[in-house]
């Protein structure tokens, strides 16, 4: 249970307070609601880019991080298809430095020329590094478009290619500033030891002169229902053959995510998981497997991926996983096995709430997603889902017919 308070500042800031009397750290978490879903198709990237360039200098503060260590603080962002997030943790006493930093930077960036040039380069060598020259890498550039034909998750978070990137105009990266980065599009998060009274005048002091901006209106495209399934092949230089599979499912904040989640952990999470059990450790198939759900603000993707054992075929492969997902989808799972899933996420969520810079930064997504209340809900819900959740959400989820399929070969030698 995390207690906190929530107000909102005259120009739409959302702000969230959290009292932790047993530490001397305070965190300092800004979540703005804007990702890469909310690109424009021909300059993908952005969102991602533009977190580096955050760290560019602002109007006042050339360079970012040398304040944040002068105070013993640490500093680090994420950005992903929904939201773009920024975290510090630093000294209590020193709060009011995150503030002045971070308000800075919300108001207004230096951009300069250099910075962009700099920050441009840094992306495109992340982009060869990452996804283009490291094995496997590209999965999820091949995945993603295989398994979204409307909705702009269909592009990674770094983007469709190097030239969105490398061809980026400084008046593309203003006009994205002044569109996302506005206090009305975003949540302010501290957690700590924190003087309530104190730290709620500090936050007007530095944050509530900042205007508010034009409210973004995100009119997304709706993923059609796929019909049939889809299978791409590709052959790349790698160790061993890997299969991927990506169902459709909803949004992080349907009823129906928490029994899906826990349906990835009884196949795949741990050594006494269905999938090792059975595919990896008696049959062989497999020399890893696992299964995940991505979480996603609008419809996401439940994935399960494989490396396949030596002389085993993806049709070999396909068919035990097909087995393995009938019996899940035509038999009751037992109390026991799915009170076993279930204390899993127990201690997950309980370890969730044991640093400040973990609950500072729940909050602030919980809220950019839905409302930060959530957080606090989280355990009930998945105790509430029973055998009947599983094998009822397990018959929606797994079919084939809403499934793409990537068979990821290595390439065998001549």
């Amino acid at each position: 249970m995390i207690p906190f308070e929530k107000y909102k500042l005259d120009n739409g800031l959302t702000v969230i307070l959290h009292k932790d009397v047993n530490t001397p750290i305070a965190a300092v978490n800004i979540t703005y609601n804007v990702g890469s879903r909310d690109e424009n198709p021909n300059r993908t990237g952005l969102a991602h880019l533009f977190e580096h360039l955050m760290f560019g200098g602002s109007k006042h503060i050339p360079k970012y991080d040398e304040p944040v260590q002068q105070v013993g603080g640490e500093n680090n962002a994420f950005t992903n298809v929904d939201v773009t997030n920024y975290y510090l943790t630093l000294p209590v006493q020193n709060l009011e430095t995150a503030f002045w930093l971070e308000s800075d930077r919300m108001n207004e960036l230096a951009f300069t020329e250099r910075s962009l040039e700099n920050q441009r380069n840094v992306v495109i060598e992340e982009f060869k590094q990452s996804y283009l020259n490291q094995p496997y890498g590209d999965v999820m550039l091949l995945l993603k478009p295989l398994a979204y034909q409307v909705h702009p998750y269909q592009w990674n978070t770094i983007g469709k290619n190097i030239e969105h990137i490398s061809e980026t105009s400084m008046s593309e990266v203003k006009d994205f500033f002044y569109t996302f980065y506005a206090p009305n599009n975003a949540v302010l998060s501290v957690a700590g030891n924190l003087d309530m009274d104190k730290t709620k005048s500090m936050i007007d002091k530095w944050f509530g002169s900042i205007p508010m901006r034009k409210q973004y209106q995100r009119n997304l495209p709706h993923e059609p229902a796929q019909s049939a399934a889809r299978i791409l092949e590709v052959e790349r230089d790698v160790p061993v053959d890997c299969l991927y599979k990506a169902y459709k499912m909803g949004k992080r904040t349907d009823a129906d995510f928490y029994s899906i989640d826990l349906v990835s952990d009884i196949l795949s999470n741990g050594q006494s998981s269905r999938l090792h059990q059975n595919l990896v450790k008696n049959k062989q198939l497999f020399s890893s497997i696992n299964a995940c759900v991505l979480g996603t603000f609008d419809e996401g993707l439940f994935i399960v991926n494989g490396d396949l054992a030596p002389n085993i075929t993806f049709q070999q492969a396909d068919e035990a996983l097909a087995e393995e997902f009938n019996d899940l989808k035509n038999n009751y799972i037992s109390e026991h096995e799915l009170e076993k899933v279930k204390n899993r996420i127990k201690t997950v969520l309980y370890y969730s709430e044991l640093q400040v810079q973990d609950k500072a930064m729940n909050l602030a997504l919980a809220e950019t997603m839905d409302v930060a209340e959530t957080v606090n809900e989280e355990e009930n819900k998945y105790n509430a889902i029973t055998p009947d959740h599983i094998y009822s959400n397990s018959r929606k989820i797994l079919q084939e017919n809403s499934c793409s399929t990537l068979y990821y070969k290595a390439k065998t030698l001549s």
